[in-house]
Parts: structure tokens; sequence; C-alpha cells
């Protein structure tokens, strides 16, 4: 994301996704920020875009005392990034502060004194932060017992966490309670929850997107949404998702509870629910085409990944195949090494194989190349070893260590990047699918135009990708919402 035009528009969207990429600097009030700053954005003609704080110094900028640009620079900034991922993917609920330590080589009090030095808080009160936060929306948008909320915020036990609530929020915990919305437990020990979402939310496309790829055993599409089995430090949990009316109600049966929290913020990653669909659309505008396509189905989602390891095998599972192939190559992977639950709900039967797994299993006789059976078994042996985390590595780290990987090209680091990542602005060019909804569309679909065109896309090629796709499955006027009238073709890997 090189050109100005896409880095401002970043800018202006105020999205985190972004950050780490450059930085701003405000050429009228001699100030440098993070992409997510909340002050106010600058005038284009005000604006400068530099790569790292000792560049934006260099320069003569000062960094901004709101956002702290200039506590992540290197070299100890790659290592709190990564530990600020890790933390939010809620490592330090499953392992402590300790364990994200021992996940980036270094030891506990090294990781907190570079921590608070860069960002002026320890990761101890970075995670209290965010078990308080857990437990606020738990307490005020359900009627979970506090018990229950506490551990399911991470909390060791209810006077911790009564204590803890009355210390950061100044308030006992039963004044934060608001109108129950349902969620309680039922007789067969499901949770039920509102996810709050950004309107406009095209459910439509996405929840066919998952359903068409639901992979026997693991997924299942149900008459009013979508189901699946996840992997979680507690067990397994299994998740029954349904658009609802300004949300997505969540249904979830968990082996431990304190899981909980993981779970909800891993199906908002699934469905893409933190997204702002006004800044995208204002982004894909300045593209007629994509004007029209936006016009005519406002909030499309790109469908995410609530299990990292799984959407990457399924990604080389997927190369050169339609989609039906690849969820057959899936279940079958799936019936010979998955973990089986001990209550299997409805056609959700299975957990997906670990990486641990996969490492040194039988992968013959499913129908798997040779190449592709390289490529699972370097990809298992990698995260296995703890090499690659795919769920707090950065975009860089990500697309150099696949890239090092046997059948690991351009177009599946794009599509892991697009789903594992939630990376706004990837998007794999070589795709046939791309080029055949160009087609259809009556524009120019050679490589180079297509290359050429996306550049207007910047930075939300995902988006644009997931609208030109839902061309190819509309069954009436390119663009239109419905169910899809087809499978649409599997995106081919293009490089060797």
């Amino acid at each position: 994301m090189e050109d100005f035009e896409s880095r401002y528009r970043a800018v202006a969207s105020r999205d985190r996704r972004f950050e780490g990429r450059f930085l701003v600097a405000v050429t009228t009030t001699g100030v440098y920020c993070r992409v997510g700053c909340p002050s106010r954005t600058p005038r284009r003609d005000h604006v400068r875009f530099l790569p790292s704080p000792a560049a934006a110094e260099a320069a003569g900028f000062r960094a901004c005392k709101r956002c702290r640009p200039d506590r992540l620079d290197e070299p100890d900034g790659a290592l709190v990034g990564r530990a600020l991922r890790l933390i939010a993917a809620g490592l330090a609920d499953d392992g402590g502060i300790e364990g994200v330590a021992r996940r980036l080589g270094v030891s506990s009090r090294t990781l907190d004194r570079r921590f608070t030095a860069s960002i002026g808080a320890s990761p101890h009160e970075l995670a209290r932060s965010r078990r308080v936060q857990t437990a606020r929306t738990l307490i005020a948008q359900s009627s979970m017992p506090f018990v229950d909320v506490a551990f399911a915020a991470g909390f060791g036990s209810l006077r911790q966490f009564n204590e803890t609530i009355r210390e950061e929020l100044g308030v006992a915990p039963r004044a934060l309670r608001g109108v129950a919305t349902g969620a309680e437990s039922d007789a067969g020990g499901w949770l039920t929850l509102r996810l709050a979402r950004r309107d406009p939310f095209a459910e439509t496309p996405l929840f066919s997107f998952l359903s068409v790829r639901a992979v026997p055993g693991v997924e299942a599409a149900t008459a009013g949404g979508y189901a699946r089995a996840l992997r979680t430090p507690g067990g397994a949990a299994v998740v029954l998702l349904t658009p609802g009316d300004g949300h997505v109600l969540l249904r979830v049966r968990l082996d431990d509870l304190s899981d909980l929290e993981g779970v909800v913020r891993r199906c908002r990653r699934l469905l893409d629910l933190d997204s702002d669909p006004d800044a995208v659309a204002a982004g894909l505008s300045r593209d007629p085409m994509l004007d029209r396509l936006t016009a005519g189905l406002s909030g499309m989602r790109v469908p995410g990944s609530a299990e990292p390891f799984e959407t990457a095998v399924r990604a080389v599972l997927g190369q050169q195949v339609s989609v039906a192939a690849a969820r057959t190559l899936a279940a079958r992977l799936v019936a010979r090494h998955g973990d089986p639950l001990p209550s299997p709900v409805g056609g959700v039967t299975h957990l997906f194989p670990s990486p641990e797994r996969l490492v040194g299993a039988d992968l013959d006789g499913l129908g798997l190349t040779g190449r592709r059976i390289r490529s699972v078994r370097a990809l298992s042996s990698t995260v296995a070893a703890g090499d690659l985390d795919l769920a707090g590595a950065g975009p860089d780290e990500l697309d150099t260590i696949l890239s090092g990987l046997p059948g690991f090209g351009p177009w599946t680091r794009a599509y892991v990047a697009m789903r594992v990542l939630g990376d706004p602005d990837a998007i794999p060019l070589g795709d046939l699918g791309l080029r055949r909804a160009m087609e259809r569309l009556g524009e120019p679909a050679d490589a180079g135009s297509l290359a050429r065109r996306a550049e207007l896309w910047r930075p939300w090629r995902a988006y644009a990708a997931l609208h030109l796709w839902n061309t190819l499955t509309a069954p009436a006027a390119a663009g239109a919402a419905g169910a899809p009238a087809s499978d649409p073709p599997e995106p081919p890997e293009m490089s060797p």
C-alpha cells in the first residue's frame, strides 16, 4: 500500500488493521501519529507518510501525545507489537503473561520491561484492562450470573472480579447490569449472546460463502445460519451463528466457560463484525464499477477465520480445484485425523486436526497430490514447532515465512492474509474467479489490466474481491444480493 490516496483513506477510517505499515505526519502541527489515532483527520494537503518513527523525527516531526507512535519503534517495537497481538488474541488468558513471554522467546521480566518502556503500561495491566472490558460487556448485555461472567472474562475468582470492577470502574458490578438480552444457559448447556455489528450488514453473501464451503463434521449450514466446532484452551466449543435484526445471534456450548470471551472474539473476526462498511464503500467508490457494486449490495464483509491453522490448510487443499472438491478433501482429512466431539451437535461432530496431529499423519489415500501433502506437512511442522504463530503474526512476517514453505505461492499467501489476518488490502490478483468476474462485467480481465485496476481499490482490495466473487454467484444482475445460484469456482493457485 504505497500510493497517497490509499494511505489517506486508511487514516480517515482509523482502521487499526493498518497500523505498523506507515505513520502519518501533519505538516501544520509538526506531529506524527499512528493510523488509528483518535485525533481529527488532517487535510490531504497537510499530510506526509513516513515509514518509521526514526524517519519522522529525522524529518523534524514530534510524536503525538495521544497515540504515542514513538513507543513502537524497532527493535523493541517488533517484540511489543507481537505481544500486543498475542494478548489481543487471548494468549494471556490461557497461559498468563508468562505464556506470552515464552511464545516470544524472552523472559517475563524482559517482556514487562520493554512493554512498559514502549507503551507506558505493563502487559499485566493491559490484560487486566481487557478482562474488565469483557466483563463490562457481559454484565451490561447479558443476564449471566456474576460468577459465570467472572470466569468467562478470565478472572480467577468472584472476589477478584468484584474488587477489580470496583477499582477500575468505580462501581459495583450490579450497577452495570442493563436490560437482559437473553444470554442465559438453557437445559442443554447452551449460552446465547447478541453480537453487536455495524450496519449495513450484507448477511446473505457472507453466510452463503461460509455455507457452501462448510466441511462436513466440523461445520454445518443450518436453515437459519452457520454452525461449527472450535478448538479452545479448555477443550472445545460448538457455536451457532444466526443473523438477526441489528445483531448476530450467537449460541455457544463450551467445555470451559472461561473460554467464552475468546470464542466471542473469534466469531466476531470470522464475520468481520468490526469493520466500517461506510469507510469501505467510500474508498471503493473511486472506481465506477465498484461504486455500482457497493451501491447494489452495501455492507459486504470479508469472511475471516475462527481457526487460523484450519484456514491455512484448507487454502492448500483448495488450490486449482472446485469448492465441492476442496470440501471433499477437507472432510476426508477430518474423518481420518480429526478429534471427535464428546457430544456431537447435529452435523458438527469433530474438531479439525491440530498441527501436532498432522505433522506425521498418514495423508495417503485421501486424494491429495504429493505436492499438497508436502505443503500440509511443512505448514503443520512450522506451526507445531512455534516458528509461525498464525494468530499473532504481522503481514510481512506471515508472507515471509509462508513463502519459504513448499506450495505457498502468491495466491495462497494472499488468501491466507485475507482470511486469517483480516488484511483489508490483501487480494489474490492471479485469481481466475476475479478475471471471470471482470469479464462478466464487461471489463478488461487480463492480468496486467486487473493489477492496474486494483490500485484504485486500495486499501480495501479484499472487499473488492468479495464484491467481484459475488457477481459469479448472483442469480440475476451482477452484484445483486441473493442466494448463490451455484457454487462459485474455487480460485486457483496460479504460481508454481
